[in-house]
């Protein structure tokens, strides 16, 4: 019974990780991805929980033989989604969630087909600006440089799935919970999950038009 495969993306600001974590929450049957990193843990980091932690040569090893569904170097360490882990969690029917920017998405949708890519906007320029500058923890140069990277991504938006407008948190959280569902509810997918609801459709009509 396989599991579906979610990516998210929004840029900086629009709520996504808030959006995630509530999900999360509110719904046990979807997990959040564990990438690889060759970065080193934080304090209160495991492996396995926030990252899979590995060096740098086994990382490029993975790379080289196309073992990430997804890879990129963000300041000097290398982050990717393995392959082989997606496969054995959407094999056990987990539905799985990836945070991830928009060329990361663009990389699973090629490697998962079946994949659905969801993209969080905020309402407005100007409310995205409101929301990094009320986090406190930017200068004025990293706000600019982060709006100005929020345009550039938000171009990409016509390329996902769905697109959820985060206004009001509640209201996002309940079009996120929508859209994993309606996933879940696809023909593809319920046809893998519940393969004996469908097999009467490969036998042949030999009763009639009545039993076709």
């Amino acid at each position: 019974m396989p599991g579906t495969l979610v990516t998210v993306t929004a840029p900086s600001g629009a709520g996504k990780t808030t959006l995630v974590r509530e999900l999360l929450r509110h719904d046990p049957n979807v997990r959040l991805s564990v990438s690889y990193t060759t970065r080193a843990p934080r304090e209160g980091e495991e492996n396995g929980r926030e990252y899979h932690f590995i060096e740098t040569r086994r990382f490029l090893e993975m790379r080289d033989a196309g073992g990430f569904a997804e890879w990129a170097e963000v300041h000097g360490n290398y982050y990717g989604t393995s392959c082989d882990w997606l496969n054995e969690q959407l094999g056990a029917g987990r539905d799985t969630m990836l945070e991830i920017d928009w060329q990361g998405a663009r990389q699973v949708r090629e490697a998962f087909p079946e994949s659905i890519s969801v993209f969080v906007l905020p309402p407005s320029l100007d409310e995205l600006e409101s929301r990094l500058r009320g986090r406190g923890t930017d200068s004025e140069g990293t706000i600019v440089r982060r709006l100005r990277a929020a345009l550039g991504e938000m171009r990409h938006v016509r390329e996902f799935d769905y697109v959820i407008i985060n206004e009001r948190l509640p209201d996002a959280i309940k079009e996120l919970a929508a859209v994993v569902q309606a996933a879940r509810l696809r023909c593809i997918s319920q046809s893998k999950r519940f393969p004996q609801y469908f097999s009467f459709l490969e036998q042949d009509c030999k009763n009639g038009p009545s039993h076709c």
